[in-house]
């Protein structure tokens, strides 16, 4: 699918995208696809990725508004999934991109240098590790993340992060609301409370999609997050 049907397809659901950002996507979706042939940072072919990436990370925009000077970080990145699609979108939030493998690390600091994002960082690390870092926990505005554990695995990396009243988006499949159910007691002990359940059908019958909103109504006790590894094998 072309890059401009994109942009056809998002302003059927309310999101407004200029030529300028046409242009960064087609940008964006190249230099992705030539990396790949070098190392492997997406399965999608190149004729879903401005659904399945693009179309998919922009939804988070629904949930949320393009405020100046609020601060997002986005855990478990990967090719910079959903946060460069929001960056291009909202030029004006602070980006910061999370992920534990330098390759990747290394592409999303090429394409910030190349698509000119401004206030976008990029940090190497684990989840456990840095939200225990006082220079990151409890920073951020909105802590996004996409693909990257269950959710009472995943609202224990991310919480941390986040400042009291913020928010954290967890973008997830169809099985969304049942991974939400199974939820609730780490949610409680991590200081999130789910706030609203957001389900998009994707363009194309390529699936559903459920967002999850979660409010930090409570600062996360000093113990959370555990040891590195310890989350993904005991879940709260």
């Amino acid at each position: 699918m072309n890059i401009e049907l994109l942009k056809e397809l998002l302003e059927n659901v309310g999101i407004p995208v200029t030529a300028e950002q046409v242009e960064m996507f087609k940008t964006y979706q190249n230099e992705l696809m030539n990396w790949n042939t070098k190392m492997n940072l997406t399965t999608v072919k190149e004729e879903d990725v401005a659904i399945k990436h693009f179309y998919d990370s922009l939804l988070g925009i629904k949930v949320f508004t393009c405020q100046s000077g609020k601060s997002m970080l986005d855990l478990g990145t990967g090719a910079g999934f959903p946060g460069i699609p929001i960056k291009i979108l909202c030029p004006d939030l602070k980006i910061t991109l999370v992920d534990s493998l330098n390759k990747r690390i290394n592409f999303l600091n090429h394409m910030i240098k190349l698509l000119g994002l401004s206030n976008t960082e990029t940090i190497h690390g684990r989840a456990e590790d840095l939200g225990r870092n006082k220079k990151y926990r409890e920073k951020y505005d909105f802590v996004v993340s996409r693909a990257v554990a269950k959710l009472s695995t995943l609202s224990e990396y991310c919480l941390p992060f986040i400042k009291k009243d913020g928010i954290f988006i967890a973008y997830k499949g169809p099985e969304g609301e049942v991974e939400c159910e199974n939820s609730q007691s780490a949610l409680e002990k991590l200081g999130g409370k789910v706030s609203n359940i957001y389900r998009f059908e994707l363009p194309l019958n390529e699936g559903v999609r459920t967002i999850i909103e979660i409010k930090k109504e409570r600062l996360t006790p000093h113990e959370y997050p555990r040891r590195p590894g310890i989350p993904n094998k005991k879940p709260l």
